[in-house]
């Protein structure tokens, strides 16, 4: 078999695990590269060094040199640049230090609010990773963005840095994490990217007046993809499309979707060093007895085998259904049931879960914040793990639930409708429980129907945690598919002959 022609890879993303996260974006940008870097290619990865990067944890380098940044109206900016490597592999990542930007509590916002400053930090950084090209002497093939924070980048690349040596034939693949926030700013952002104000218009960067950076990326962009291929359709609607289904459609044919994998390493019952008692596919029932008393003991809930556990572990926030958790909880109370959420968000679902849980001290039990020892406990030791999203690009949550055997009650939508096959009772087929409905009668149907399975159906149980836990997403199948898009945006990029000459095919 021919060997595959290596591929020269940039990644240019406002976070990365472990390094920065606050979403499945960094799960992606942390895992992806190193499946890709496997296969052979020579990947680098770039985000902003944000404060709460250690140095010394992760022995970055500080590169010689000073990086200068044209920043139009504002002129030259100038920042350090350090290296790293992703955990576990020789990938490089790049961490581009400039305080005034990046020197902060936070990656995103504070005290709820957006930092009034962002368009400029995330242009920042998108001019910085194709000028980063040029203090490591990297000819990327293909330069993969993500989301709003750095979609500016293929614009960049048909305009300002066309004829640039480094990045200039570069393809680009922008991968749309999530529709629902897209980087709109005032038209002056204009004189910033420095682009010309001919593209400040309704065909290419402008909507309702304003400078929308995902907008420009979709239009710009080599290829586009999303994190499942529900969600590739459903951002061509107006319910899941936030005002730009039209501008996705118009690039459909363009459009991929491709689902996340998992990382079996991290997210696997036989072995996770967190959960009271490791288990198997073959020892599923013991050692998820022994997790469920341990996760009832952890939060003061009464030690009960007898009772379906119901696990929550999500940003409380409405994208997640927290809304119609709220609404439905004290129809699901009244079940002889138990319910746990870990997570935090937004304030009120902070004090509104908190009254909860001292009104049903032995039924409801939640945790603030986030502590990855107790979302491991969860997963093992919930009888079920419930996903209500409005939306849900890919979602996680429900792969590693199905991983440990906890059936997952999930709404249909995005890469949960997806990865998750419905319950039949008949056939004893499917791994989880879906609803449609974004609506707390729904979820508290679904909810029924599963407490019902628990204490009527020990077949069915048995049956979906067997059927899930033989389920797998791995990331090397998805960097497989990454590749293949790749080599497809390098065709469109830079044309047949070219591609031909390269690759042979």
């Amino acid at each position: 078999m021919k060997p595959v022609e290596k591929l020269s890879l940039l990644f240019a993303a406002s976070e990365a695990a472990p390094f920065a996260k606050e979403g499945g974006l960094g799960d992606v940008v942390g895992a992806l590269p190193k499946y890709l870097a496997r296969l052979g290619h020579d990947v680098r990865v770039v985000i902003p060094r944000y404060y709460s990067v250690n140095l010394e944890k992760y022995g970055l380098r500080l590169l010689p040199g000073t990086l200068v940044v044209p920043m139009g109206i504002i002129g030259h900016m100038y920042c350090g640049v350090y290296e790293g490597r992703l955990p576990g592999c020789d990938v490089a990542i790049y961490f581009l230090e400039h305080e005034q930007f990046y020197g902060r509590a936070s990656l995103y916002q504070e005290d709820g609010q957006g930092y009034l400053d962002n368009d400029n930090r995330f242009v920042f950084l998108s001019k910085a990773a194709l000028e980063l090209c040029k203090m490591l002497d990297f000819h990327p093939d293909v330069i993969h963005a993500h989301d709003w924070h750095t979609a500016i980048i293929p614009a960049l690349l048909d305009t300002t840095y066309l004829h640039d040596r480094y990045v200039g034939d570069a393809a680009s693949l922008l991968t749309l994490h999530n529709m629902q926030h897209q980087g709109n700013y005032y038209p002056g952002l204009m004189e910033v990217l420095g682009i010309g104000w001919k593209h400040f218009n309704y065909l290419d960067l402008e909507k309702d007046d304003q400078v929308n950076l995902l907008k420009g990326g979709i239009k710009h962009a080599t290829l586009l993809n999303t994190v499942s291929e529900g969600y590739a359709s459903e951002i061509q609607t107006a319910e899941y499309g936030w005002g730009l289904e039209d501008v996705v459609r118009e690039r459909a044919s363009d459009l991929y979707g491709i689902l996340n994998g998992v990382d079996y390493d991290e997210w696997n019952p036989a072995k996770d060093p967190f959960i009271a008692k490791q288990y198997s596919d073959r020892t599923v029932k013991s050692g998820k007895a022994a997790c469920k008393k341990d996760l009832q003991q952890q939060l003061g809930l009464p030690v009960r085998d007898d009772v379906p556990l119901f696990g929550v572990v999500s940003r409380m926030v409405k994208q997640k259904g927290t809304d119609i958790i709220a609404e439905a909880i004290h129809r699901i109370l009244a079940m002889d049931v138990q319910f746990v959420m870990v997570g935090n968000g937004e304030p009120w679902a902070h004090f509104y879960f908190g009254d909860i849980a001292a009104a049903y001290p032995d039924k409801f039990a939640c945790y603030i914040g986030y502590n990855e020892a107790l979302a491991h406990k969860v997963e093992a030791g919930a009888d079920f793990f419930v996903m209500p999203s409005s939306f849900e690009p890919c979602g996680l949550n429900q792969m590693y639930s199905l991983a440990y055997g906890t059936p997952p009650v999930v709404r249909a939508t995005g890469g949960l409708d997806d990865s998750v096959e419905n319950f039949d009772e008949d056939a004893l087929t499917g791994d989880g429980l879906k609803f449609h409905q974004l609506t707390a009668t729904a979820l508290f149907d679904t909810i029924g129907w599963a407490a019902y399975t628990f204490y009527n159906n020990p077949a069915g149980m048995k049956a979906l945690r067997k059927n899930g836990m033989k389920k797998r997403f791995t990331w090397e199948e998805a960097a497989l598919k990454y590749e293949a898009l790749y080599r497809l945006a390098i065709r469109r990029r830079r044309g047949e002959e070219y591609f031909r000459n390269r690759f042979g095919e």
